[in-house]
């Protein structure tokens, strides 16, 4: 009996979309069992479960285990296949005389130019969807897709997709070709009106950046670029109230970790930033997020009002109060880091030169 077995066609999913069928299935995945033991946990006549019992065996499901001579009747035991079953399956059109290749992936605009010209003159069809370089490699490893598309950083190595492919088809042949070769870059609104030049421009309040998905090969690439101008942040979600162990745990190391200087944003009257402070020496900036009818000023209070001998240093509420809070930390960080006050010098060059003279 196997572990776990994957479900490869349509006919198997079809014996098991019958909900009696797959009672019967899941029962005998528990262990064997005969007929009349089946029937009497289903409520059911032998002869009703002989019925659709016979079809998970003739679609490769179930199997006899063994057979028992008891009062004078043979009893036929049975068992599943395996302990537990998966499927993923992609359902594609019924072109006669052509070939349908599935590639999931990372996308580039050379993929629809080779998908064009392979039906055109070898009459293959591609079908493409981009998923991101991840997500790609493991639908192909689970046989969902033929070709994967992907442009993965290894931040250890600085080595492109082998490394990935390496420990995802460890015991498997991959062939990897280079399709193209990339140049990376920043999209901005037309006429580039923020006057972006480098990625050092998304630290500014006046920038948003859409980035992409986890996982994504750009986006790998761009964490590990940002991470370089200097500034490295570690983002945790935690309560000091419903995740007490996970907030001390977290707060207690953060200075043996490397870590600076500590922002918190907390809503409604929690005293979030407040607890943090108590539990270490670090610089602690607290931040009201407004997420109560009271519209952050509960969050605001309880932030700001600390006892003396425990301070938090809290900024605005909402949006402003967390782009401060993260200038802040930069200007601590600043007085010990020649690299971070450089770029927070340039940072508000730009601002000011973004001010027009006249209205």
């Amino acid at each position: 009996m196997l572990d776990i077995e994957q479900i490869k066609d349509f006919e198997q999913i079809k014996i098991i979309s019958d909900p009696h069928r797959l009672a019967i299935l899941r029962l005998l995945m528990a262990g064997p069992a005969t007929l009349t033991q089946l029937g009497r946990v289903m409520g059911e006549h032998p002869a009703w479960v002989r019925h659709h019992l016979k079809q998970l065996e003739a679609a490769g499901l179930v199997e006899m285990k063994t057979a028992q001579v008891s009062g004078g009747f043979v009893e036929k035991y049975y068992r599943a296949k395996a302990r537990a079953f998966y499927f993923q399956e992609m359902i594609l059109p019924e072109v006669s005389g052509k070939k349908i290749v599935v590639m999931l992936g990372s996308h580039d605009l050379a993929l629809n130019l080779l998908a064009q010209r392979s039906m055109e003159h070898t009459g293959l069809q591609l079908i493409i969807q981009p998923v991101g370089s991840l997500d790609g490699l493991i639908a192909l490893r689970q046989g969902i897709a033929q070709v994967s598309g992907c442009h993965l950083l290894d931040i250890q190595s600085g080595e492109y997709n082998l490394p990935f492919i390496r420990h995802i088809f460890p015991d498997r042949p991959v062939v990897l070709v280079t399709l193209a070769h990339r140049e990376q870059g920043l999209l901005v609104a037309p006429g580039n009106p923020h006057h972006i030049r480098g990625l050092e421009d998304l630290a500014r309040e006046d920038v948003t950046l859409v980035n992409r998905n986890r996982g994504s090969g750009t986006r790998l690439w761009l964490d590990k670029q940002l991470e370089q101008l200097g500034i490295a942040s570690d983002a945790r979600v935690m309560s000091a109230h419903r995740t007490p162990a996970r907030h001390r745990a977290y707060v207690t190391k953060a200075e043996a970790n490397g870590i600076d200087v500590i922002i918190a944003g907390a809503g409604s009257a929690a005293h979030l930033a407040g607890v943090t402070a108590a539990l270490t020496l670090l610089p602690v900036l607290g931040v009201p997020i407004d997420s109560s009818p009271l519209r952050g000023l509960d969050a605001l209070l309880a932030t700001v009002q600390m006892p003396g001998g425990i301070p938090v240093g809290t900024l605005a509420i909402g949006k402003a109060g967390a782009k401060n809070a993260g200038l802040l930390a930069a200007a601590i960080l600043a007085r010990k880091d020649p690299a971070v006050r450089a770029a927070l010098a340039r940072f508000r060059e730009r601002q000011t030169a973004l001010v027009p003279e006249r209205p």
